[in-house]
């Protein structure tokens, strides 16, 4: 069941120095991993991209991070093209990858610094910052221990504050709450909606429908690479025909809402 409204979302000008995704596709000979994926965020919206693993958002949010060449379409972050200008949706787009990446010999102090020196950051700039950040996601207690030494859930809030540490306009979040748990999960997306207050185009992908009705205003479903509807919540329970989120989300699949396979 795909919705009309292709390309749907926020209007104005403002959105252009959001997201801006149009027709991308992205091919691995026969296979379709995206497949004409439209979509925006606005500055100052939380935006979902709910589907099942291996829906294709991992590979639209590489994409728009510039990992992935489009095999077509367009798109733009932060008034820059992903495919022309690089380099500058880079320097403004903060993107979390489902792996961490971490250098495991390195505490997170030193990560950030290390970061921050990347960006041509002074080094009383990097100081301040990364005890900002540090406090704003709680992870105090373990920032001098080495990050090979650390818990899967810490590790992913030290990656989180990588990501968000030069303060970007755009962030890119693949699935922000793996490995964390319930509390630490609450936390993390209390500050991205906090970020999207602020006036930060945030764009999440994940499959926790839960996630989605707590932060986002509005949300893509994504199926087998294709964008099958979008809109605000309400917009997407009205498609569904259904009061909850869950249960319009596998009607809008064309899933039997009752059926075991649904559940799962």
């Amino acid at each position: 069941m795909a919705d009309d409204r292709a390309a749907g979302g926020s209007t104005g000008s403002d959105v252009a120095q959001g997201v801006v995704a149009h027709g991308l596709t992205r091919r691995y000979g026969d296979l379709l991993a995206a497949d004409d994926v439209s979509f925006t965020v606005a500055p100052g919206e939380v935006m979902g991209l709910l589907g099942p693993n291996g829906a294709g958002k991992t590979t639209t949010l590489r994409m728009l991070a510039t990992l992935l060449t489009p095999s077509s379409g367009e798109a733009t972050v932060a008034g820059h093209d992903i495919m022309k200008a690089p380099l500058e949706v880079r320097r403004r787009l903060g993107y979390l990858t489902g792996d961490t990446g971490l250098y495991g010999r390195l505490n997170a102090r030193e990560i950030l610094r290390f970061f921050g020196q990347l960006h041509g950051w002074p080094r009383d700039r990097i100081a301040a910052r990364t005890d900002v950040v540090i406090d704003l996601l709680g992870i105090g207690e373990f920032a001098g221990r080495r990050t090979e030494n650390l818990s899967t859930g810490q590790k992913q809030r030290i990656s989180i504050a990588r990501a968000v540490f030069v303060d970007p306009p755009v962030l890119i979040l693949d699935e922000p709450t793996s490995g964390l748990d319930i509390l630490a999960a609450r936390d993390i997306l209390a500050f991205f909606r906090s970020a999207a207050d602020e006036g930060k185009a945030v764009l999440i992908s994940t499959h926790i429908m839960a996630e989605v009705e707590l932060i986002c205003d509005r949300a893509a479903i994504i199926h087998e690479g294709k964008v099958r509807c979008q809109g605000t919540l309400d917009e997407l329970r009205d498609l569904g025909g259904e009061s909850s989120l869950s249960a319009g989300f596998f009607r809008l699949l064309g899933e039997d809402v009752g059926s075991p396979e649904s559940a799962a």
